[in-house]
């Protein structure tokens, strides 16, 4: 097969993956089943089961009314339908896939189907060895935060969320005198769900040495409005309001699907994708469940709760927590993307991890510039001010900056690509 032959095939193949995605689509399934006679009523009875009004609307037959809706639906166009993170009218396509998914709604059972398209690709490397590059050759000082700001500002769609964001989170509402965190949250929504995890994943998992980077990364999400407040809620109390919510509810499933941990396994993870796990997990940031750095001392992450008041429910409250705090497959993810490592172990060699605090620097020739010498000298805790400053300045960089990282980033990437190129070429002549 020639080279046309061969690009043909993958048009063909892309397409098919197109439309094949459109119809598992519950926006359409559920249009489908809207205009179908036999669908439509058993659709509106099943929403009325959801939404706690069966046995009232539906009388005294409502179990057995809601038990018939869900096994005829079952085999209608909206069983198997699914939704993607951060699509429009996300909530109206999540509200049709958990009508039919409507088990435990009511409960806090942990692990359960989650209505996403499953992700199943990694990283696109090409676009994360030029993020890298400046750090990999010594041209920089090592330090990949500095690093992912400023491959972010180069990126158009990056440095204009990341600025939509910042400017959201940090501005003073004029009545209170404190940040609009509905607003804050939705705009970190929109940064994570939209742009490629090359550039988000390594602006909050970039490694880091010491604690003026620890801090600089926990900062990310301006935790001052996302995240913290002045005492902790209950766990539980945080994950009744986010099971309440589709779209929280789907976030929390999908990460406690893609995270979940298996000690047998040698990635750590049950379902083996280091990548996947990171991506669920930026997924909950602008959330109820919110995750972030609990310190600067540490890689530990966790959201704003506590389990101190939980009473009886205190196991179930602690399975909760522990999905973040002490899960092998969370933290061996996160310290293998800190150490540049492959995101898919073979299950015969169990990778070495290295915790990502601990990590001393590479053996490359490092330049200190001014704004590595001010972030060493800066204190381990930051004003309010001073975070401020430095968020705003990292997501407004000055054109000359983006213009000569640009020229870095495209030779790498332009190397990179005639490598597989090349490779690719090969392989077809063979």
């Amino acid at each position: 097969m020639d080279l046309m032959g061969i690009y043909l095939l993958h048009l063909s193949f892309a397409a098919l993956q197109v439309v094949l995605s459109a119809s598992r689509d519950c926006l359409i399934a559920g249009d489908t089943c809207s205009s179908d006679e036999t669908c439509s009523p058993r659709l509106r009875t099943l929403r009325q089961c959801v939404a706690g009004n069966g046995s009232m609307k539906l009388g005294p037959g409502a179990r057995s009314q809601c038990a018939n809706a869900v096994s005829a639906l079952l085999s209608s166009p909206l069983h198997g339908c699914q939704c993607r993170r951060g699509m429009k009218r996300e909530k109206n396509c999540l509200s049709i896939y958990w009508s039919l998914h409507q088990s435990g709604m009511h409960g806090l059972n942990l692990v359960e189907n989650y209505p996403y398209e499953a992700i199943e690709k990694g990283y696109d490397f090409v676009r994360l060895a030029s993020i890298t590059a400046d750090s990999e050759l010594g041209m920089t000082a090592v330090n990949r935060c500095l690093d992912a700001a400023k491959a972010c500002n180069v990126d158009d769609v990056c440095q204009k969320l990341r600025t939509e964001y910042v400017s959201t989170c940090i501005k003073p509402s004029t009545k209170s005198g404190l940040c609009n965190r509905s607003r804050c949250n939705k705009a970190l929504r929109r940064f994570f769900d939209r742009v490629p995890p090359e550039y988000t994943h390594e602006l909050l998992f970039c490694p880091c040495s010491d604690t003026a980077c620890s801090e600089r990364r926990r900062q990310t999400i301006v935790p001052s409005c996302s995240y913290e407040g002045e005492d902790k809620p209950s766990c539980l109390s945080q994950m009744r309001i986010c099971k309440a919510d589709y779209v929280c509810r789907s976030r929390l499933a999908q990460f406690q699907y893609d995270c979940q941990p298996e000690e047998r396994s040698a990635t750590g993870c049950k379902q083996g994708n280091y990548a996947a796990c990171l991506i669920a997990y930026t997924g909950l940031i602008g959330s109820p469940v919110t995750p972030n750095y609990v310190d600067n001392s540490s890689s530990s992450v966790s959201p704003w709760c506590s389990c101190s008041a939980s009473g009886n429910l205190r196991d179930q409250c602690t399975e909760f927590l522990n999905y973040f705090t002490d899960n092998l497959c969370l933290k061996n993810a996160l310290l293998t993307f800190g150490n540049g490592m492959d995101f898919r172990p073979t299950p015969t060699r169990p990778p070495r991890f290295i915790p990502v605090t601990d990590r001393g620097p590479r053996n490359t020739t490092v330049f200190v510039t001014t704004e590595t010498e001010a972030s060493a000298l800066s204190p381990a805790r930051p004003t309010q001010d001073s975070v401020k400053v430095r968020l705003w300045s990292d997501s407004t960089a000055s054109f000359d900056t983006q213009q000569n990282s640009a020229h870095v980033f495209a030779a790498a990437s332009l190397t990179v690509w005639i490598c597989v190129s090349l490779s690719f070429l090969l392989s077809c002549v063979q």
